[in-house]
């Protein structure tokens, strides 16, 4: 019998108790090693033992680059460990500002502006630009900092509508803008925001079609792309340049960027929203979480801006990642299983429970193979999966691994 009084310890008891009774318990591994291709982990024992990495955002190799690590250090040296402010005040350092000009010129926008994560630079955006008589339509796959920064807004700016359209789903999208049209209650601005890529299922959005749509019906384009940025591409600029939709052309742009810093450009920390110059001040006049809360420590912005500028130079990592997500979806498929088809670094293969899914990632991990099974609340119900991670730094042999250590389970 429980010695909990309280409702709170008592029902994370229950929560806690269930989970691990059904097989849906999450342990947290304890890497000891930069991340890369290969890394060490802490095994039960406190030993280390090295596995192969296919569950990182490290889509391009650059979290453990000399360059992009020598570029933080010297940050580091130059500037100090914090900011030990808000940018408003005495936060905003010159690595700051370069880091947003070659993001600005990386994503092909006017402008950009950095916060510590993009969840963070999610729920500073549409709070500040949104005012009552505005409706966001959003896709139903959006990612969760999506979904909160739409709960989040009404709270903020009463009179915020919501609108949720099926995935990828022209129809719906088509639609819902023309309720949001007829709605009387619709008196300002319509934004449609929509990950480029889709972290869960690795597909990508129609941004040609969503861009036409939203010309038809006056409302602006939102794109988080955070698992696009040094993926999609020719040159990795992200899912509109897969698109051909950077500069002046007969598709049309993307309004808006969301995106991070956290995963394909150095895998630090970091987010960004780009756009024109007039959002990008409206931001900082408005927007709460660049008001009350620190600015990007220093040493992430100088070792973001290094491996941005490694991802300009060197189209070739792109490249070298294409080849090695084509030769994987090819092995992966041979061994008898089916991944989403997608030109994204993301592999997933559908499980079904959320149990199953767990305990076939825990025997590739035994198997010296760190993929991580991803269930509910993650996914829905019945779309657990295995969610496999390609990288440029990933060797033709690192892929014969994983596709050995699938074929074993």
């Amino acid at each position: 019998m429980s010695s909990y009084t309280r409702p709170f310890e008592i029902r994370t008891e229950e929560t806690l108790r269930e989970l691990s009774d059904t097989g849906q318990y999450k342990t947290l591994q304890m890497i000891q090693s930069p991340m890369d291709a290969t890394i060490k982990i802490r095994s039960d024992d406190g030993r280390s033992r090295e596995v192969l990495c296919f569950c990182s955002n490290n889509y391009l190799g650059l979290a453990n680059d000399p360059q992009v690590v020598e570029a933080g250090i010297d940050g580091l040296r130059k500037y100090g460990a914090g900011t030990a402010s808000v940018r408003f005040i005495c936060g905003t350092f010159e690595p700051h500002e370069q880091l947003e000009t070659t993001i600005a010129e990386y994503m092909g926008t006017e402008s950009s502006y950095t916060f510590v994560s993009c969840w963070t630079a999610t729920e500073a955006f549409f709070p500040t630009v949104c005012e009552a008589g505005d409706i966001i339509i959003s896709d139903e796959l959006n990612h969760a900092c999506i979904i909160d920064a739409m709960r989040l807004t009404p709270v903020i700016k009463k009179g915020v509508l919501k609108g949720v359209y099926k995935h990828s789903d022209m129809n719906s999208l088509r639609e819902k803008l023309r309720e949001a049209a007829s709605n009387d209650a619709v008196t300002g601005q319509i934004w449609v925001v929509t990950d480029g890529v889709f972290s869960m299922e690795g597909d990508i959005a129609d941004l040609p079609g969503i861009r036409a749509l939203c010309d038809e019906f006056n409302a602006m384009l939102v794109v988080d792309d955070s698992h696009g940025h040094g993926v999609m591409g020719r040159t990795g600029r992200g899912t509109h340049e897969h698109y051909g939709m950077i500069g002046r052309n007969e598709i049309g742009n993307v309004d808006v960027f969301t995106g991070t810093l956290g995963k394909a450009l150095g895998g630090g920390a970091g987010g960004f929203v780009a756009g024109s110059r007039e959002l990008t001040d409206l931001l900082v006049q408005r927007a709460r979480p660049t008001l009350f809360s620190n600015a990007l420590p220093v040493t992430v912005a100088c070792s973001a801006n290094k491996a941005i500028e490694i991802l300009m130079d060197e189209p070739d990592r792109v490249l070298r990642l294409k080849n090695n997500v084509e030769t994987a979806r090819e092995k992966i498929g041979k061994a008898g299983f089916e991944v989403l088809d997608s030109p994204t670094a993301i592999c997933p293969i559908i499980v079904g429970e959320t149990a199953d899914a767990i305990r076939m990632s825990k025997k590739l991990l035994d198997l010296g193979v760190f993929v991580i099974g991803f269930g509910f609340p993650v996914v829905p119900e019945g779309t657990a999966r295995l969610r496999i991670q390609m990288s440029a730094a990933h060797t033709d042999e690192h892929i014969d691994a994983l596709v050995d250590a699938l074929k074993k389970l």
